[in-house]
């Protein structure tokens, strides 16, 4: 009798490789988006609005984590959402901005703008540095506080390769000042004699979160509304080059290499290029000559939310609060004082120039 054939002797037809990882990554993505479902829904409370559903997101997850336990299973998938599907969401970031908008707050606002997001990230660095914080854990809050709060800390996270544990706290950080900030920053408008306009351009040059200026500038009138908002997104465009420019840093301070965590097949001492970035770029142009329709604008703006909500679960369901307390109150201290520069030194430039 002839031998029978190995595939002959299996009762099913055997999976392709290909089909089998694709599906290892659905309980991962199953359960980021479950938690994220879950953040959106919560947002709904009375007095929970305020918060982004990124941050509650994450807040859900790290309480999966530790009290609960994260599935083996869900490794890979969280991995997913942790990168492409985060990549993806700040691509589609550019399209909440054209370059009219720049135009429309002013070349001397967007001025101050950069100014003060390039002194805010510097001083954090150093700061941290005189601290005694870990540079990747210090380049994250530093993002986070100048840039646009979670959003850039997951960001800039790409080129510095920081743990999820480095993440979660710096997240915690620009989420927790951002938040002071909204509520104080209401009362001082008139204290400070600053008008709709500088007041709105203070808050979004200052606030971490896109969702904390608006809940912040409109409290002074519409005019102060409009001012932040505009200058929050400007202020969001400046995430590609400080992403750029921090995996160049970090490449050459050594700290790329040293951690060992080099995408796959990309050179030893060297970040591999953020493409992403560039398409985010790309979207921004494409935006400013092209109307987009604003039901579609809608719903890519939901949709962006929804995808970094998802990415800032998978976040939280990988970090262990263990490790997170070990790391003490100096990052929580570098974080107060960063947000402590950036609102004077924003302040003290739009009495100047502004």
């Amino acid at each position: 009798m002839p031998p029978v054939p190995d595939a002959a002797r299996c009762s099913t037809p055997s999976v392709p490789p290909k089909i089998l990882s694709h599906r290892r990554l659905w309980p991962g993505l199953a359960l980021a988006g479950g938690v994220a479902v879950a953040a959106m829904a919560l947002r709904r409370l009375p007095g929970v609005a305020v918060l982004s559903p990124m941050i509650l997101a994450i807040v859900i997850g790290v309480a999966v984590r530790n009290l609960v336990g994260t599935p083996a299973s869900a490794r890979p998938g969280l991995g997913v959402a942790m990168r492409p599907v985060l990549r993806v969401a700040i691509v589609l970031l550019g399209l909440q901005l054209t370059v009219a908008d720049i135009v429309e707050l002013g070349w001397s606002s967007v001025a101050i703008l950069a100014a003060t997001l390039a002194a805010t990230f510097l001083f954090t660095v150093w700061l941290g540095r005189r601290l005694g914080v870990e540079p990747g854990l210090a380049r994250l809050v530093a993002a986070g506080t100048s840039i646009c709060g979670a959003s850039a800390v997951v960001a800039a996270n790409t080129a510095t390769r920081a743990s999820d544990e480095d993440v979660a706290y710096a997240v915690a950080c620009v989420t927790l000042f951002g938040s002071l900030a909204m509520v104080i920053y209401p009362m001082l408008p008139n204290v400070l004699h600053l008008g709709p306009r500088a007041y709105g351009l203070w808050a979004g040059a200052s606030i971490h979160e896109i969702a904390q200026v608006l809940a912040a500038s409109f409290q002074a009138g519409g005019e102060a509304g409009h001012v932040g908002t505009i200058a929050k997104l400007s202020r969001v465009t400046m995430l590609a080059p400080v992403v750029l420019l921090l995996g160049v840093w970090t490449a050459r301070a050594g700290g790329w290499a040293a951690s060992g965590r080099a995408e796959q097949g990309g050179a030893a001492g060297r970040p591999p290029v953020p493409w992403f970035v560039f398409g985010f770029l790309a979207l921004c142009g494409l935006n400013s000559v092209i109307a987009v329709d604003p039901e579609v604008r809608g719903w890519i703006v939901l949709a962006t939310t929804v995808l970094l909500t998802v990415a800032l679960a998978a976040m939280g369901l990988e970090t262990d609060i263990r490790r997170l307390a070990a790391k003490g109150l100096r990052p929580l201290l570098l974080g107060a004082a960063a947000t402590v520069f950036i609102a004077a030194f924003s302040l003290g430039l739009i009495e100047i120039f502004g």
